[in-house]
């Protein structure tokens, strides 16, 4: 374990090392972008000599005032004289704390799919809004599209502040605007700056111009932001995109990864056969390796002569993504044509070419105010929640959770022409971007009785808490549970079970097996849980509990002080041996929807305060370590 240990923190170490930050700017028309871009360049010495007397020569020929850097990125002979950006202009550049690659996009509404384009592989988007005309739509729409492309780094970059006198008052105007508007985004990082790309204020270095700003200089918050963990690390996630065979001794599957870690001697499982096998060697273009990680490119050999090819993927076993036939995503359409519902495109989704059909059209949304409006169509540009029907299974994940695994484009049949791209969101759930404001409720009001928490300690001799018991169907969840319940009662401590199957049958009739469902199942149960704990009593809950996102939403509730994760772990193949109710075998004929293990995936815990593999040990060590758990964290005070 402590090999392992040292050998992921290698991985993060030397991806740290290598950290290339890609950033795309976006915003309305003319607010400045390339300027801004040309004065990183410039400032940060990213300009060769010719290109910087090419600058000089177009600046005069155009009659501008002054070194005009937005030059740089206005490559195309149509953007320089009407002084726009058109296409999306990529730029390298480099300081000694780190890469960079931008990408500049266009601030047209027509252009706005060379915006999603240039900002599908970014890890921050600049958004520039024009200090003199406040927060305008287009800005909103390239705000909207890097949240749903799920970039979580976003800086607000208020543009101009020469002309209008470093007005901090007007800065502070145009940050709450915003920052009411991206209460509805998923951002985790937003950053405000004032700045005039102009005149290089705030730009590269702090500006003696607005003292009353304390924060940093874009490019120095540019070298600090911390990306590295963004990366899945977890979720290994392999599309083979060749079979390489360069002799009859060797057959290598090559791919790039696009989540995980992958080692020599790991097991592996084959989507879709199912089949496994072990890494015999990891391969790169210049040596064997002992583990690879995303995003690098690979070629993996196996111990085993399985029939792999292109469009597969390598995961590992109890790791699996989600394998559908129909899914539902945020679509944003880039065809004058309109969608048409019902037409068949092509559908490529990582290293798989498959058809498919819009099936439904859920919602078109504003991006003005994220609104939903009921529609018929999509037409070029417009965003919104779509229905797909696939010709055959892909592999791929909540797109919040993987962005390789969980995107993909559609392509016309007839022009080749790529018409749209999309996100794959969970069947019932929405991304936070599109989720409705929950109305609050003002007649509600917790009501506190005189009995302390302490006196329930005193009376019943223990602490209460919640010990989460998740794992695979099968894996000895309710058997545990059941047998702690007796041993604590046993030795005098009141507990209850909250088992998956009989809250089912009463609490939670009403609910089936959607991720929606799933989610509102645990909610409840947690809920229950956290009133059992108030009550004083210790409870076990026995649910499969398959997203993390979940589990953490019932820590929540519950309080990290009295919650417990325990991961009660075994191979799916044991699980299938214990399987009395054929739940597996009804899943894999396809009678069983979305059957975790099989068609629907587990995420396994990150941490947990007890590990249990259920293969390895009997049920009476795996409930001493439970106790072993509570007596040493104070929750059990009675006699042992």
């Amino acid at each position: 374990m402590g090999q392992k240990n040292d050998a992921e923190k290698l991985i993060l170490t030397r991806s740290e090392d290598a950290e290339l930050l890609r950033l795309a700017t976006a915003g309305s028309v003319d607010d400045g972008k390339s300027t801004l871009i040309g004065r990183l360049l410039y400032e940060a010495n990213g300009l060769y000599e010719d290109q910087l007397a090419s600058v000089r020569q177009d600046s005069g020929r155009f009659k501008r005032e002054e070194l005009d850097l937005s030059l740089v990125m206005d490559g195309l002979k149509a953007e320089r004289e009407q002084g726009i950006t058109i296409d999306v202009a990529y730029r390298y550049f480099s300081t000694p704390k780190r890469n960079f690659i931008i990408a500049d996009t266009p601030g047209h509404e027509q252009y706005t799919r060379n915006m999603a384009t240039g900002a599908s592989t970014a890890d921050l988007a600049i958004i520039l809004i024009d200090a003199r005309h406040g927060l305008l739509p287009q800005s909103k729409r390239h705000a909207f599209i890097a949240s749903l492309l799920g970039i979580r780094h976003m800086v607000v970059a208020v543009n101009k502040m020469d002309l209008v006198h470093y007005s901090e008052e007007i800065f502070r105007k145009i940050e709450k605007d915003f920052t009411n508007f991206s209460e509805k985004l998923r951002i985790s990082d937003l950053l405000y700056i004032p700045i005039s790309a102009l005149k290089g204020d705030n730009v590269v270095r702090r500006s003696p111009n607005m003292p009353w700003y304390e924060g940093p200089a874009l490019l120095s918050h540019l070298e600090n932001v911390h990306v590295t963990s963004d990366r899945n690390l977890i979720d290994l996630r392999l599309p083979v995109q060749y079979v390489l065979r360069p002799n009859m001794d060797f057959r290598g599957y090559c791919g790039r990864l696009a989540g995980g870690v992958i080692r020599k001697g790991d097991e592996i499982l084959i989507l879709p056969s199912q089949q496994r096998s072990r890494v015999k060697s990891l391969v790169t273009y210049e040596k064997e390796v002992p583990y690879a990680f995303t995003p690098q490119s690979i070629t993996v050999t196996l111990e085993d002569n399985v029939d792999i090819t292109r469009g597969d993927m390598l995961v590992h076993p109890g790791n699996l993504p989600q394998i559908r036939r129909e899914i539902e995503a945020i679509l944003v359409w880039m065809d004058q044509k309109p969608l048409q519902a019902g037409r068949i495109y092509w559908i490529k989704h990582t290293s798989q070419l498959l058809k498919g059909s819009v099936t439904q059209l859920h919602f078109k949304i504003n991006p003005e105010d994220l609104g939903r409006q009921k529609t018929k169509d999509f037409k070029l540009n417009e965003i919104g929640r779509v229905t797909i029907q696939l010709f055959r299974s892909i592999f791929c994940d909540e797109y919040t959770k993987n962005r390789e695994t969980g995107s993909f484009i559609m392509i016309d049949p007839v022009t080749h022409a790529t018409v749209a791209a999309g996100t794959l969101i969970e069947r019932g759930r929405l991304p936070a971007a599109t989720k409705e404001k929950k109305h609050k409720t003002i007649s509600l009001h917790r009501q506190e009785g005189s009995i302390a928490p302490k006196d329930r300690e005193r009376i019943l001799k223990q602490k209460p808490a919640t010990l989460w018991l998740t794992g695979l169907s099968g894996s000895g969840k309710s058997s545990i549970a059941f047998a702690l319940e007796k041993r604590l009662m046993a030795e005098g401590h009141l507990c209850y079970v909250l088992d998956g199957d009989n809250v089912r049958h009463g609490l939670n009739k009403d609910l089936g097996f959607s991720p929606q469902d799933r989610s509102e199942n645990i909610r409840r149960v947690a809920e229950v849980a956290n009133l059992f704990n108030d009550a004083g009593i210790l409870v076990m809950t026995a649910f499969i509990s398959p997203y993390r996102e979940d589990r953490e939403q019932a820590k929540q509730i519950i309080g990290e002080d009295r919650f417990l994760e325990i991961f009660v772990d075994a191979p799916v193949e044991v699980c299938k041996k214990r399987d009395p109710k054929r739940l597996y075998e009804k899943a894999e004929a396809g009678l069983i929807p979305e059957f975790t293990g099989v068609n629907a995936p587990y995420e396994v815990p990150l941490t947990s305060a007890v590990h249990l593999k259920t293969d390895q040990e009997d049920l009476n060590a795996c409930l001493q370590k439970i106790l072993d758990l509570l007596r040493s964290r104070g929750f059990l005070k009675g006699k042992d």
